[in-house]
């Protein structure tokens, strides 16, 4: 089997699951490992898949209208002043003295910068935000340990498991939203949000009304699981109806339009 068998193969496996590991694209194609990887780096540079943790995924590429999901140093600059809003009023729920977990993403960034002077207890595994709150912060800090993943921007123990911190809200964001649940591109989300999500009373999703038009394709939490949403102004109404039905209470923090 030569580079483009090996490739149209691999593109075809990726209609039918979202993600491949190495060792799962190895047994499929009987080739060496280090082959797969060569694979899988001309894919990803050719935009024909991407390049994530353990393997490749499937592109998200834009289509029936729906938008697509972007890196984290792409997405930190869309919708700013929604985010901030949404922030905002996550901040207001949280009571001096309080354990809390604030997930990666660019919306937990900002509700960090809001409580980094706060009376509080702060588990992070946003290496941006960890650094904010180092330089910056009073608040009692504890950081996840492990290696850095740049994309999506933090730090990770795989063998670790869930760490030893209970809080009583996690904060976290997502990619996307349907009735299946919070969807990510990347499964090492999927597997850190998983972990994080027994670590915690409540959970409380931060994630402006563009994130209901963003389809990813891997299921990270039902919709079960989350105790609120913060959201802005752009929720419709079959958006809220949704999470209703799912027993998610809903939260809206009103902006002047979103950036």
């Amino acid at each position: 089997m030569n580079d483009t068998e090996r490739h149209k193969a691999i593109i075809d496996l990726l209609r039918e699951t979202p993600f491949a590991s190495v060792r799962d694209l190895q047994e499929h194609l009987g080739v060496s490992p280090a082959t797969i990887r060569r694979d899988i780096d001309k894919l990803h540079e050719l935009g024909r898949a991407r390049k994530v943790y353990g393997g490749i995924s499937a592109s998200e590429a834009a289509d029936s209208g729906r938008l697509s999901a972007k890196p984290y140093d792409e997405n930190r600059d869309i919708a700013v002043e929604a985010k901030r809003a949404i922030a905002a009023t996550a901040a207001d729920l949280v009571r001096d003295g309080d354990s809390i977990i604030v997930h990666a993403g660019s919306t937990c960034y900002q509700l960090g910068i809001l409580l980094a002077q706060r009376n509080l207890r702060i588990w992070t595994n946003s290496m941006p935000l960890a650094a904010h709150l180092g330089e910056h912060g009073t608040c009692q800090l504890s950081i996840a340990g492990g290696e850095l993943y740049r994309e999506p921007g933090i730090i990770h123990d795989s063998a670790a498991g869930s760490p030893a911190f209970f809080a009583s809200r996690f904060f976290l964001g997502t990619q996307g939203i349907s009735s299946k649940g919070l969807l990510e591109s990347h499964p090492l989300l999927v597997k850190v949000i998983g972990e994080l999500s027994a670590c915690a009373d409540e959970i409380v999703l931060l994630a402006d009304s563009r994130k209901f038009s963003i389809q990813p394709r891997n299921v990270a939490l039902p919709l079960s699981r989350i105790g609120t949403i913060i959201t802005d102004d752009g929720l419709t109404e079959t958006a809220a109806r949704m999470l209703e039905d799912a027993g998610v209470t809903i939260l809206i923090a009103r902006t002047g339009g979103i950036s």
